[in-house]
C-alpha cells in the first residue's frame, strides 16, 4: 500500500495510476471524500486529511509502504510564505509520527536556489525533511509543459503566445506531468538510503520559440512567440487578482536569468519520454 496526497490532480492522478497499473495497492490521502468517489472506484482506499492537519496526516501515513508528497500549490503566497509553512509543519511531523518507510516529495528544478521566488516553498519543504530518519527523495522536475494550457486559446485565435520566459530562443527544461507523475510512481517502489535528489526533464529543452513551432504543428496554422515586457508583469498580475505578485516574477528572473536550473550534472538528469507536441496535442484537444 502506497499513500498518495494531491491525487485529485495532474500528477498525484498519474502516480496513483501508474501505481495501479503495477498492481500495487494505493491509499488516496484527500482532503474531500466527494472528489475522490473515482479512485475509490478504481480500487483506492480513501484517507481523509488535510495538508496542515498532522493529525489526520500521521494516520494516513501509518502502515504503508511508502508515502508520495506533493505540497498543495500556492501561487500567490503571503509574505514569509505562512500557508506553505503551515504544511511544511503538519508534513513533517506526521511522517516523524508515522514513520513510513520511504518518502519520495514532489521539489522543484532550482529548490537550491538562495534568491527568494515562488519556488522557494519547495526549497523550505526540503529542508524541513532532509533529515527524516526514513529514506527520503526530494525529486526536482524542470518547468511543466502543461503550463501551456494557458496559451491554447490565444495561439488557436490569434496565432500568439505571451512568453514570460524570455528571450524567445532560449531552452529551459521542460517535462509533461505524467513523465513526472510515472517516474515518481517508479522512485517510490525502489529501494535506497538516505537522502537523494532526482532531477527531472523532458527528452529535449524547449524554448518559447519552439513551443509556439509546436503549436502551429498542432493546429496548422502559423503561431509565433511574443515577449511579455519585463515592466509590465507587476501590472498585468495584479489585474488578474494577485495580492504579493513579486514572488512570481522573481521565479520567472530565475528562470530567464538562469539562476534556476538543475543542481547535477547533465548527465545525471534524468529524462522523460513525451515530447512538447504530444502535451501540446491533448491540450488542444481539451480545449475543443
Amino acid at each position: 500500500m502506497y499513500a498518495v496526497t494531491g491525487i485529485t490532480g495532474k500528477v498525484g492522478g498519474a502516480v496513483a495510476r501508474e501505481l495501479l497499473a503495477a498492481g500495487r495497492q494505493v491509499r488516496a490521502v484527500v482532503r474531500d471524500a466527494a472528489r475522490a468517489d473515482a479512485w475509490k472506484s478504481r480500487g483506492c482506499e480513501l484517507a481523509i486529511a488535510r495538508m496542515e492537519d498532522a493529525a489526520t496526516l500521521a494516520a494516513a501515513f501509518e502502515g504503508v509502504e511508502g508515502v508520495f508528497i506533493l505540497p498543495p500549490p500556492e501561487f500567490d503566497p503571503a509574505p514569509g510564505f505562512p500557508e506553505a509553512r503551515r504544511v511544511i509543519d503538519a508534513v513533517s511531523a506526521a511522517l516523524r509520527i508515522a514513520q513510513p518507510p520511504k518518502v519520495v516529495l514532489l521539489s522543484t528544478i532550482g529548490a537550491q536556489a538562495t534568491e527568494t521566488n515562488l519556488l522557494t516553498q519547495r526549497t523550505l519543504m526540503e529542508q524541513a525533511l532532509n533529515d527524516l530518519p526514513m529514506p527520503v527523495t526530494f525529486l526536482r522536475p524542470g518547468w511543466f509543459m502543461e503550463n501551456a494550457a494557458w496559451d491554447v486559446a490565444s495561439a488557436r485565435d490569434d496565432g500568439v503566445i505571451a512568453s514570460y520566459l524570455q528571450p524567445l530562443d532560449r531552452a529551459v527544461p521542460m517535462i509533461a506531468t505524467a513523465d513526472v507523475g510515472r517516474v515518481s510512481a517508479e522512485l517510490l517502489q525502489q529501494t535506497w538510503s538516505g537522502l537523494r535528489i532526482v532531477e527531472l526533464e523532458g527528452p529535449r529543452r524547449v524554448s518559447p520559440n519552439e513551443l509556439a513551432a509546436a503549436f502551429a504543428r498542432v493546429l496548422g496554422r502559423a503561431v509565433r512567440a511574443e515577449v511579455v515586457e519585463r515592466t509590465t508583469w507587476e501590472a498585468l498580475f495584479r489585474a488578474q487578482g494577485m495580492q504579493q505578485p513579486l514572488p512570481r516574477m522573481r521565479m520567472l528572473d530565475g528562470f530567464n536569468e538562469g539562476w534556476i536550473d538543475f543542481e547535477g550534472s547533465p548527465e545525471a538528469i534524468m529524462r522523460g519520454r513525451i515530447d512538447v507536441d504530444a502535451v501540446v496535442r491533448e491540450l488542444v484537444a481539451q480545449a475543443v
